[in-house]
């Protein structure tokens, strides 16, 4: 069984996005979901115990995206035409379930 931690907080993001869009109707503001999967990031070094420290560190360089990538998706967002919404973006690994 797979548990996810963030629920709460995607939850909270997905209302305050939906706000946003609901909100400015006028084609000024312009709301992405961007939803990242794996990324290789330092959050290992907060992690206090050496073990689950290490077992992080070697799941990220398996299987983890650069943060490049995601920033990649999100400049395709921005770089659309002013009347172009994209809605919603998942980047993820391709070998991430």
């Amino acid at each position: 069984m797979r548990v996810r931690f963030c629920t709460a907080s995607e939850r909270r993001a997905d209302a305050l996005i939906g706000l946003s869009r609901r909100e400015s109707t006028d084609g000024v503001v312009r709301t992405t979901a961007v939803s990242p999967g794996y990324v290789r990031t330092d959050l290992a070094d907060s992690m206090a115990d050496p073990r689950l420290r290490a077992q992080t560190r070697k799941s990220m360089d398996a299987v983890g995206i650069s943060p490049a990538a995601v920033a990649r998706a999100v400049a395709f967002a921005i770089e659309q035409p002013g009347d172009v919404e994209i809605g919603e973006i998942n980047v993820r690994p391709t070998v991430q379930a």
